[in-house]
């Protein structure tokens, strides 16, 4: 049974999360807070597997609590926004969250993003999310590239072709079709690139590698521009 918790400030949105949430069979809603503090304290005390943060919120927002709550939990932190490009959500992602959810998705899409959460993959399929992200990673990095550049040393030379291909938003089954393995085989490729660069999710491992310069948005995987 996967447990949930709610951040938002607004009563009607813990609700109407809490009712879509508590109806799924393998899901239950364990606590729900109204602020980013509350949303600390109940992480702590609660261990749920996935928190649903609501980025705007009255004194610590949700930016700071997904900070403290990725740092001193297991939890999964899945940002909740009005916005597809809010930005505060590119705090948010590099604070650990593992992706980010419109607040007017369907039901089932919200169900189905606790799971994917919960199981450890990122919400990277979505084109918002992959223009946050890209966006995300054209900002300065000043002079942080070179100490992340470092980081993929550890890395096997396949294990940065699985990297790369990640960080372009590729699926297991497409990263398998790209480099002729199975999907067993890129799941274990993917489970040790994040184990060596001590990464929670494939969210941080797709900022890592824009940031570090291993990736660079707009670019093919041979260097070259890509067409509009």
């Amino acid at each position: 049974m996967l447990r949930v918790l709610i951040a938002d400030d607004q009563d009607l949105f813990r609700a109407g999360f809490g009712l879509i949430l508590d109806a799924q069979p393998d899901m239950e809603v364990v606590g729900e807070a109204a602020d980013g503090e509350e949303a600390i304290a109940e992480a702590r005390r609660l261990q749920p597997d996935v928190v649903l943060m609501d980025v705007r919120m009255p004194g610590k927002n949700g930016i700071e609590a997904t900070r403290e709550i990725c740092a001193t939990t297991a939890a999964k932190v899945l940002v909740l926004t009005m916005f597809d490009l809010d930005e505060y959500v590119y705090d948010a992602i590099r604070a650990g969250a593992s992706g980010f959810l419109l607040k007017d998705i369907r039901r089932d899409e919200l169900a189905h993003a606790v799971r994917t959460v919960a199981s450890g993959e990122a919400l990277l399929a979505p084109a918002a999310t992959r223009r946050l992200l890209e966006d995300l990673v054209r900002r300065p990095a000043h002079g942080v590239a070179p100490r992340l550049a470092a980081r993929l040393d550890a890395l096997t030379e396949r294990e940065r072709e699985t990297l790369k291909l990640v960080a372009r938003g590729l699926s297991n089954a497409e990263i398998a079709a790209a480099l002729v393995v199975t999907e067993h085989t890129v799941k274990t490729h993917v489970s040790r690139m994040l184990t060596k660069l001590d990464l929670r999710d494939r969210v941080q491992a797709v900022v890592l590698a824009y940031e570090s310069g291993l990736v660079v948005a707009g670019e093919s995987d041979n260097g070259d521009r890509t067409r509009d």
